[in-house]
Order: C-alpha cells, then structure tokens, then sequence
C-alpha cells in the first residue's frame, strides 16, 4: 500500500491518533543522513497535502497524526559487525517502545490488554468490509505484477540462451537432428526456473502467467 493510501484509509476508517512513521534507509552512503532525513520528509508531507481528506480533517497537518522518523543502516557486506550493532539499536526502540520517546507515540486511546482480543476483531471486521483494504485482492495484484515480471525476465533468458540461437541458426541451413528434444530442453529449464522463482504467489495467477509464457516462448 502507498503513502497515498496509507494515509487516506488511515483518517478515513480510524479514530486519529498520532502514530509513529519509521522510515529505514538501507545501505547508507556518505551523504549525511539528515539531507535524506529532510528530502524524505518533504516528499511525505507534500503527498499528505495532496491526499483527499474528510472534512474534519481538511486542514489537518501531517504532525497531528505521524510522528516522522528516519534512521539509515549501513551495509551489511560492507561492515557486518557495525551492521549488526545498529540493528540492536533498532531492535531496542521497538521493544521499549512504549517508554517516553519511545515508537509507539501518542498512547491516547490505547487498548488495554484485557480488551485486545474485542479490538482486534473489529479492526479485522474493518478491514475486510472496506475494498481499499481487501487482502484477497492485494495478493491477487501482487501476484500478477511479480509474475508477470518473472515471465518476462525467463523469455528475455530464453531468447538470449546459446542452445537455443544454435538451433535457431541451425534450421535456416535445414533440417536441425532432434529439433524438437533439444527445444524442448530449453524450454523445460526456463518454466522450471519460472515456476521456482514463482512458487509462494497465488497458484492461479503463476499458472495463468506460466501458460502465456509457454505460448509466447513456442
């Protein structure tokens, strides 16, 4: 879900309370972290300015409602040992992160424990009858998107594969010796790499996609 939509869902379907906005930079470069800090800000409070609002909360500003952070991390190939200590850091903010200054930021209106199982079902039941949030449908688009770009990437590899530019240039002289097993060879390698690389999305939208990247490699 975008920013886009994060916020509008968020003031649209949920009593308003502050909530913490972590945003983690991977990989840190030389450039100082407060340049990216500032940049990364700006760009989110000119999306909440162009994110329609309900009326109460038309000239609500971005800071009545998120707290913004942004924290960056270094390489972990490049220094391992560092790597691992920021984590720590990180780690230790959410896990005291109801402490004063801590992530979860304001505690207005914050359920108590006794009555989480209550709270959760009806975020759920919010969740499930709003079509901005509809799950099913998220895995559906992600899927299709993913997928799609696996498929393109295995013809890409498969019009680019040795054997199969032999072979292509070898018919144009005649009849190519066991043609079709050698074809069929390159063409069983790249479905089998699709159909790794495809495994944990949804089954009818890798199967769909598998069957036009058949057709369109035949």
């Amino acid at each position: 879900m975008s920013y886009f939509s994060l916020f509008e869902v968020l003031m649209r379907l949920f009593s308003p309370r502050k909530t913490m906005l972590l945003l983690v930079i991977r990989d840190k470069t030389k450039t100082p972290v407060e340049y990216l800090a500032q940049a990364l800000k700006e760009d989110i409070h000119k999306i909440w300015d162009s994110v329609p609002k309900p009326e109460v909360f038309k000239k609500a500003a971005l800071s009545e409602f998120f707290n913004v952070e942004v924290t960056a991390l270094p390489s972990y190939e490049e220094n391992e040992e560092l790597f691992k200590e920021q984590v720590g850091k990180l780690r230790h903010k959410f896990i005291h992160s109801i402490d004063p200054g801590g992530l979860a930021a304001d505690r207005r209106g914050v359920i108590p424990a006794s009555g989480f199982c209550i709270s959760a079902m009806h975020i759920w039941k919010v969740i499930r009858e709003n079509k901005d949030l509809n799950l099913p449908a998220h895995k559906i688009m992600v899927a299709t998107v993913r997928c799609e770009e696996i498929a393109d990437e295995k013809l890409r590899c498969f019009m680019l594969d040795e054997g199969w530019l032999e072979l292509e240039a070898a018919v144009t002289s005649g009849p190519v010796r066991s043609f079709g097993m050698k074809l069929s060879d390159i063409i069983d390698f790249y479905l089998l790499d699709y159909d790794m690389e495809t495994m944990y999305f949804d089954e009818g939208v890798r199967t769909v996609k598998r069957q036009q990247l058949q057709s369109e490699i035949v």
